[in-house]
């Protein structure tokens, strides 16, 4: 087991990796729309909160040499069901046909004060 660490993404707030590598499989925490180096959250607006995730996991993901397109499972929380659909659209642009598998969830509460949160499962680029 590998622990993945960079300064491209915030760093943790508790005690969890930003990302574990085992075998050719790649875990990545769950990402929320904070700015790696101000650790402040980017924006109200749940797309740009969205954009900003994604940011954060892919320089996890290129880290661990990997990226989106090596995706397999993702899981998004959102706190509020009503901004699945702008959700939607930004990880549309950014995940691959096909598609990873997926779960989305609603949550009362994130750990900072965002709208959007997601964890991946990847492989390893080869």
């Amino acid at each position: 087991m590998q622990e993945i660490s960079t300064e491209n993404a915030p760093s943790s707030i508790g005690p969890y990796s930003q990302g574990i590598v085992t075998n050719d499989l790649i875990f990545v925490s769950g990402q929320g729309a904070a700015d790696p180096e101000t650790r402040e959250v980017v924006s109200n607006d749940i797309s740009e909160q969205t954009e900003q995730v994604f940011r954060n996991i892919s320089a996890i993901l290129t880290e661990a040499d990997s990226s989106l397109d090596d995706v397999v499972k993702a899981t998004v929380f959102v706190t509020d069901m009503d901004n699945y659909e702008a959700v939607n659209k930004v990880y549309a642009k950014h995940m691959s046909n096909p598609f990873p598998a997926r779960s989305a969830v609603q949550v009362s509460d994130l750990p900072i004060d965002i709208g959007v949160e997601i964890e991946v499962i990847a492989e390893r680029s080869r």
